[in-house]
């Protein structure tokens, strides 16, 4: 009975063990098999590194380009090494971060697309001007074969235009007028519109070069800077020192310089004396620039014929030896020359292997200098083309002839009027005998001594022909005259050293010794403690004078010269001044 019991059970199983075979499908070809059962597929996607999804669930996504189904393979691992729920959620958060993060590069990537393609404007390599082929006086003229032909072949990148051929060659060539341009020639675009092309710096991420003329500095060092560069960090380029008088003492003009620009309180980075002629400073500029920029742009800003384009020149010389991209930008440099306003718009220079570019911008125009009131043909007076030789007054061995000699002697120069030029009048009106004033500014200007009260009838009968700029009589009898009479009186603590400077907008400065060896006569007995000195300066009415402490030049500056004891706050705050 247990046997045939145990018959049965034996045969009731293998009854149930055929019928389940009856159920199993049969083998199919692995290539039959879907692609999320096919353990070959798994293997393919293995070796292609491709994204995969978690099973059992497909997931079907369409793509922006197409309308195809792209699915995302499954993890791999069966059994013992299945992922777990923690891989499959891990792995779904990864994919759709993915697929995000392509999106956002393929938008990023149009939306520059579309704002490079809208401001790329051809434009004039030397000066940065619209090329134009419709008026040909204007800046950006180009003929229009020219024009075509560069075009067709992609090349209006290397396209001069005609006003940038003529200033290379010398010519005097203006262009920009209105507040802070220049009365006669052509004016083709305005001092505003200039500025407001720098208006996009404030809102963008850059680093700002800014340059200074060491001849004109407080005429040309844009104290209000700040609104057009934002917050982006400064360094701080004092150009065309190798105009200073020999014997100079750079450690002087340095310390300065620094002095002066913290009581303006511009926070700059760091100060760097350069000469673009000689060469020198560049090299630290170019170092100061490649430890800040960090993949940013770096801006040239500076006051209209400061020495922008010079400088770029002399950097991209630099550069050259051993950067290629930059020894490329050479043959490509923008244009310099004596007329201010060279530069009519931003010009791009791929300037740097380690990327951003260099952009030398449009000079900034002040309605206050003297170049803003000057006839375009007279600008070339105004900038010194060699090294400084201050002209001093009294000058006892130059003015053996002047038929004032004695008077001079006797009492000084009090009253006497000295003009500098059409453009300058100085009346003395109390000095000690010795005091003696040197002027330091272009050689085009010559200096001229009258007495006070001939002073107008003087001025009236040689403006234009003796006195000059304004050159000629037809720019004299539109010369607006020297409107604007400043009081200056001058205090003095110290008879060792000048008492101070006084600069005029756009041309140089005058230093004022209170007491001179040079002019102490035989029966003048020294001078001790302080005093006073005044002065009354003529000038054309926008131009703006300056009283400032002495810049120290020449071999008796480094004498004179009085270093100031720091703080440790001031140290820390203080900017490294280079050269």
């Amino acid at each position: 009975m247990m046997l045939s019991s145990r018959v049965t059970t034996i045969s009731q199983q293998q009854n149930h063990h055929s019928s389940s075979m009856a159920l199993v499908p049969k083998p199919l070809s692995p290539f039959s098999l879907p692609p999320f059962q096919n353990p070959n597929y798994r293997l393919i996607l293995t070796k292609l590194n491709l994204h995969r999804a978690p099973l059992p669930t497909l997931i079907v996504c369409k793509s922006t380009e197409t309308d195809s189904p792209v699915s995302l393979p499954e993890l791999d691992g069966a059994g013992p090494s299945a992922p777990t729920r923690g891989d499959i959620f891990l792995q779904r958060q990864q994919s759709a971060a993915f697929l995000t993060e392509i999106q956002k590069e393929k938008k990023k990537n149009n939306n520059k697309a579309v704002k490079v393609s809208s401001s790329t404007e051809p434009s004039c390599y030397g000066c940065g001007a619209p090329l134009q082929t419709s008026e040909s006086d204007a800046p950006g003229y180009v003929e229009s074969e020219t024009y075509n032909l560069k075009k067709k072949h992609r090349q209006l990148k290397t396209v001069l235009c005609g006003r940038c051929k003529l200033l290379s060659h010398g010519h005097m060539i203006t262009a920009v007028g209105g507040n802070g341009g220049y009365p006669g020639g052509k004016q083709f675009v305005t001092a505003e519109e200039l500025r407001e092309k720098l208006s996009h710096l404030r809102h963008e991420k850059a680093l700002i070069v800014k340059l200074v003329d060491i001849v004109d500095f407080n005429g040309s060092f844009l104290t209000r800077v700040r609104d057009l560069a934002g917050s982006n960090p400064i360094i701080l380029v004092i150009t065309k020192v190798d105009l200073l008088p020999r014997g100079t003492d750079f450690n002087c003009v340095g310390d300065w310089v620094v002095e002066s620009t913290m009581k303006k309180k511009l926070n700059v980075m760091s100060v760097h004396l350069t000469s673009s002629k000689s060469l020198v400073g560049i090299g630290g500029v170019i170092s100061e620039i490649q430890k800040e920029k960090k993949g940013r742009d770096v801006y040239i800003l500076g006051s209209a014929n400061v020495g922008k384009s010079a400088f770029i020149n002399a950097l991209l010389k630099l550069l050259s030896y051993r950067d290629p991209v930059a020894a490329a930008a050479r043959k490509y440099k923008p244009i310099q020359s004596a007329v201010p306003g060279t530069t009519l718009g931003p010009i791009q220079i791929e300037a740097f292997l380690s990327g951003g570019k260099l952009h030398d911008t449009p000079g900034v125009h002040l309605h206050h200098r003297l170049a803003a009131v000057v006839h375009s043909d007279d600008l070339p007076a105004l900038a010194p083309r060699s090294r400084l030789r201050g002209q001093s007054f009294p000058n006892l061995s130059m003015m053996i002839d002047n038929p004032f000699m004695g008077r001079i002697r006797s009492k000084g120069l009090i009253g006497f009027s000295i003009f500098w030029g059409g453009l300058v009048r100085i009346d003395i009106m109390k000095v000690l005998p010795e005091t003696r004033l040197t002027f330091y500014g272009p050689k085009a200007l010559q200096l001229h001594i009258v007495p006070t009260e001939k002073a107008d009838e003087f001025y009236q009968k040689e403006v234009g022909i003796l006195l000059t700029p304004p050159t000629g009589k037809e720019k004299a009898s539109s010369w607006m005259g020297l409107e604007a009479k400043h009081d200056l009186q001058i205090k003095y603590h110290d008879v060792e050293r000048p008492a101070c400077d006084v600069a005029i907008s756009g041309l140089g400065w005058i230093s004022i010794e209170p007491y001179s060896q040079f002019c102490k006569s035989s029966d003048s007995s020294g001078v001790e403690g302080g005093g006073e000195i005044g002065l009354v300066v003529h000038v054309p009415k926008p131009v703006e004078i300056f009283t400032r402490p002495p810049l120290p030049v020449g071999s008796a500056g480094g004498e004179w010269y009085q270093y100031r004891e720091l703080t440790e706050m001031e140290v820390e705050v203080r900017p490294k001044w280079y050269f």
